[in-house]
């Protein structure tokens, strides 16, 4: 997974940004952003740099993060401006986003190489040099005493690599690229990456594995905490995957006055809606499948969903029409609170999106992510150690708190279906990571996957590897089952707020 987990210096910007960005939310007043510019100073003192080439440079990339983090759009780096230019546009908690969601701040990019094979100086100039005898292409010369790679030559095979007894030859591949499920990344004029947004479907890889820091999403962070300071009532919706993101003392006992410390009104689990997305998409299933559709893919995962139907027009249709977890915990909530706000925390970038579309925006008010909520944590000066322990909300059955693990889903649908058709046997197919998700799909298209349940996740491991998560994936998937043995409910079909379905999904 790459760096996931492992602290980083990019880790310490973004959440500094984020405290930073949470802090003049919670102090602002309106009419006066001038606070804005004094931040990057902040964030990086001194005139000496600690990163990059230059203190300058730093402070430039810090202010574009600045604005992404703020809902705002990256400016041209050809035009002089102050970094609050427009900023009082993002003021409004209204204020969705504006596409695109993943940017690239090109000049943090380090214009890795796209896909070069590299024979390193470790070359031992063998007398053999099977590398040559292998190459096709006849790239591979030799020169004081090593071996070197014609790069205008090279196919790329790898041929040279495999046969190389001492190992160094290299495949140097740019690790955005690599993430990118969607083969999204191109080069730009000047070498630099550039997302084709027509492919991009937002799942966050890419920046959750840039090493340079250069791929940064959009954030409601500032809207979010504007709707807290006023009158009406924001309820934080937590996806399941929160389990242990915030570290041993935000225990699952201390969440509601963690997040009420933030502002908010009172906490609701998404597992309370996973549930119903797992009711719905069994009678689905049941109903449908074979008779009218040949297989059926889970419906939660936007980044999955939207590419499961772009690239398979023809099998659109088999895509899940279940609400997901996030838009029946939204209207639930709504439906018992009216006039709240809801904002979602959760692991993912393309929630964000998916909250913006037109039928959705009115049920999900604000997306964050467990990095942006840490920063607004940090903003408040919340120590976990002293909070005060209530019960935890025992609404949600344990398949439906497993959602956030890669397998969860199918297994929540399937004991759902064993319970209303016991004598069904089905079959269940999954893929993790978009590229092995379109694997799966070939697989369906030709046939070989009649009569299957699909269970589609972009990110490894499923939603706890999602872009804005903070925790190695093991590590969360063993805090994901802690949280399933505290419910006192085992499967979805026992939810008491499946009366209620019929409404939510109207």
């Amino acid at each position: 997974m790459g760096m996931r987990g492992i602290h980083t210096s990019i880790n310490d910007i973004r959440k500094k940004v984020f405290a930073e960005v949470a802090r003049l939310s919670y102090n602002y007043q309106p009419g006066d952003l001038s606070e804005m510019e004094n931040i990057p100073y902040r964030i990086i003192p001194g005139e000496v740099s600690t990163y990059r080439e230059s203190v300058f440079l730093e402070r430039a990339i810090v202010k574009e993060r600045m604005r992404l983090a703020m809902g705002l759009p990256l400016r041209d780096v050809t035009e002089h401006a102050p970094v609050s230019t427009g900023a009082e546009e993002c003021v409004h908690p209204e204020k969705y986003y504006q596409p695109p969601l993943v940017n690239i701040i090109k000049f943090a990019c380090h214009k890795c190489p796209d896909n070069q094979v590299h024979i390193t100086d470790q070359c031992q100039g063998c007398l053999a040099q099977p590398c040559r005898q292998v190459c096709p292409r006849e790239a591979i010369y030799f020169e004081k005493g090593q071996c070197h790679i014609d790069q205008s030559k090279c196919i790329k095979c790898g041929k040279c690599m495999s046969v190389c007894q001492y190992g160094v030859i290299l495949r140097m591949e740019r690790p955005c690229a690599v993430a990118c499920g969607m083969k999204a990344i191109r080069s730009d004029e000047y070498g630099r990456a550039e997302i084709d947004q027509e492919k991009c479907v937002s799942c966050g890889m890419c920046l959750a594995n840039c090493p340079f820091g250069a791929i940064a999403d959009k954030a409601q962070i500032f809207q979010c905490i504007q709707a807290i300071r006023s009158e009406t009532p924001v309820y934080a919706a937590i996806a399941p995957a929160i389990a242990g993101q915030f570290g041993r003392d935000l225990s699952p006992e201390k969440m509601r006055a963690a997040f009420r410390a933030l502002g908010f009104k009172d906490v609701v689990e998404v597992a309370i809606g996973a549930d119903l997305c797992t009711l719905e998409e069994a009678k689905d299933f049941l109903s449908e499948v074979p008779e009218k559709l040949p297989f059926m893919g889970t419906s939660c995962c936007p980044a999955w969903s939207v590419m499961a139907k772009r690239e398979f027009p023809q099998h659109a249709d088999c895509i899940s029409m279940a609400l997901t977890p996030m838009v029946l915990t939204g209207r639930l909530i709504k439906k018992e609170n009216p006039g709240c706000k809801v904002a979602f925390i959760g692991p993912c970038a393309a929630k964000k999106l998916e909250a913006s579309r037109r039928t959705i925006r009115s049920d999900v008010d604000f997306v964050l992510t467990f990095e942006e909520v840490m920063g607004m944590f940090e903003a408040k000066g919340v120590d976990f150690t002293t909070l005060e322990e209530m019960k935890v909300p025992n609404s949600a059955s344990a398949d439906g708190r497993g959602f956030s693990v890669s397998g969860g889903v199918a297994e929540a649908v399937v004991n759902c279906i064993k319970e209303l058709a016991p004598d069904q046997e089905i079959h269940v197919e999954r893929a993790e990571g978009l590229n092995d998700c379109r694997k799966m799909l070939m697989r369906a298209k030709a046939g070989k996957l009649n009569g299957y349940l699909l269970e589609g996740m972009a990110c490894p491991g499923g939603c706890i590897g999602g872009a804005g998560t903070v925790q190695l994936i093991p590590k969360a998937a063993q805090e994901v089952e802690k949280i399933k043995k505290m419910s006192g409910k085992a499967h979805a079909y026992e939810s008491k707020y499946q009366t209620i379905l019929p409404e939510l999904e109207e």
